[in-house]
């Protein structure tokens, strides 16, 4: 019986994406993994994908994959001598150019960026490593002062923290590759650079329901929309290295718990990433505030926790996959761990199946129940389980392969794919071999829960308390 609820994300790249060394992180604990389409040829991702489904197909245990979208990427241009010396309090003029011959100039390609910014104006250079303040600005020119003394080089990054830019979140890259990764077959897009609902709109009408959406929460715009983000996507992510950047640091911890929450309240997943287990990407082990931090985001309720340079380029990546899946399994087995707590804010418009599901949370509390089987065909009855928090395994058994792949990020949900059942019977019985196949024990008592008539979508009507073995009670 599988003991872990939080799952476990793991980027692919160099060190990981050998079939061999997939399989070995889908052994130590995986879940999902992700693609970066940041980088590596577009071809290497079809073979990584064809690999993690060979996997899935051996081990019986269906994987979910997701591409992360690049996203529009602000970058200056090319400084003079490829690099400047940045001097305290010194001004520098930003001038709308790809490349510059001026040791006071910093070329900016985009327009648009110098066209948003106004006198106070705060600009982060290189992940936040140097910053300038805009101090005037005129139709000829736009003049900043550097706050931090450094090295500026060519093509580095630009964040304007509390700045909307009227950029979309898919660039013509975004979009040659969205269409690629659907064609491969991905499970999720992880859409970057989201600052407002219509984002998500136009990314839907794209994708045309072939995968969910990840929206990732990386600039303050978006927290601003946090809740029409949320309801208009899948699943979300929590990026908080981009969020590091835009906000200050002491701000983005209590970001992400107002995050998870949302996600919690909707029932919608929720990835908490970047820099989880950040020095395992050269040491064998972690720190002990990378263990706290790691903890504290299964504690606060996170569907899933992200491994991203740790596996992809990292040293040892199944030893950084094992470290995580043992703090994730420590940290559930504190009674008090608030990932299992109940919604602070459930819907008003309860359905039948939300009955069901909410009934089948507090029937495996009183009777301890080992495991709740839910043949689904959608995979809204398992969706509703892993928002309601059981304490017990969650076995999704429908014949969608799609599904069941999807299924592979929600907490505690061990998707199985299986023929449809027919009748009552068949469905007592297949509970009993899924329960064992998954470690119950003859005797135990399980849930059952199903839509009658059988094979109907959306149906879900009908919850059954039995003993593995018995067929009831």
């Amino acid at each position: 019986m599988r003991k872990r609820q939080c799952k476990i994300v793991a980027t692919v790249g160099p060190a990981s994406s050998a079939p061999s060394m997939l399989k070995l992180l889908h052994q130590a604990g995986v879940d999902i993994f992700r693609l970066n389409f940041s980088h590596g040829a577009p071809e290497k991702n079809e073979k990584i994908i064809a690999a993690v489904r060979e996997i899935s197909r051996e081990t019986g245990s269906p994987i979910a994959v997701f591409a992360d979208l690049q996203g529009p990427k602000i970058r200056i241009g090319v400084l003079k001598d490829d690099a400047i010396d940045l001097k305290y309090r010194e001004t520098y003029r930003l001038i709308l150019a790809k490349e510059s011959a001026e040791s006071d100039a910093i070329p900016i390609p985009q327009e648009e960026i110098l066209n948003v910014l106004e006198t106070g104006d705060i600009l982060k250079l290189d992940d936040g490593k140097l910053q300038l303040t805009i101090v005037s600005r005129d139709k000829n020119a736009v003049l900043a002062r550097a706050d931090t003394p450094g090295r500026l080089s060519s093509r580095k990054g630009i964040n304007i923290p509390g700045r909307k830019l009227p950029i979309s979140a898919l660039t013509e890259k975004d979009r040659a590759d969205l269409e690629f990764a659907l064609n491969i077959g991905v499970d999720y897009i992880a859409l970057s650079f989201v600052q407002r609902p219509e984002d998500i709109e136009e990314a839907r009408a794209l994708i045309a329901g072939k995968a969910g959406i990840i929206a990732k929460i990386e600039k303050p715009s978006a927290v601003t929309h946090l809740d029409e983000i949320v309801a208009l996507s899948d699943a979300l992510m929590v990026a908080r290295g981009d969020l590091g950047v835009e906000l200050p640091p002491e701000d983005v911890p209590n970001i992400q718990r107002r995050i998870v929450r949302a996600c919690r309240r909707a029932g919608k997943p929720v990835i908490v990433a970047t820099h989880m287990l950040e020095s395992m990407i050269e040491s064998i082990a972690p720190t002990r505030a990378e263990a706290s931090d790691v903890s504290t985001a299964v504690f606060q309720g996170a569907d899933a926790v992200m491994l991203s340079a740790e596996t992809a380029v990292g040293r040892h990546p199944p030893t950084a996959v094992a470290i995580m899946d043992r703090i994730i399994k420590a940290t559930e087995s504190d009674p008090e761990c608030a990932s299992f707590a109940s919604l602070d804010d459930p819907a008003s418009d309860h359905t039948t199946a939300d009955a069901i599901t909410l009934s089948a949370r507090r029937i495996a509390e009183v009777l301890d129940c080992k495991i709740a089987v839910a043949y689904t065909k959608t995979g809204s009855t398992a969706h509703r389980l892993s928002r309601d928090r059981p304490r017990c395994a969650i076995l999704a058994a429908t014949p969608d392969a799609k599904v069941a792949s999807r299924l592979a990020l929600y907490w505690g949900v061990s998707p199985v794919i299986t023929d449809d059942i027919s009748h009552f019977h068949e469905m007592l019985a297949k509970a009993d071999v899924l329960s064992m196949c998954h470690g119950a024990n003859e005797g135990d008592r399980i849930i059952i829960i199903a839509g009658y008539p059988f094979g109907r979508r959306g149906k879900t009507n009908t919850l059954k308390i039995s003993r593995v073995g018995a067929h009831g009670e």
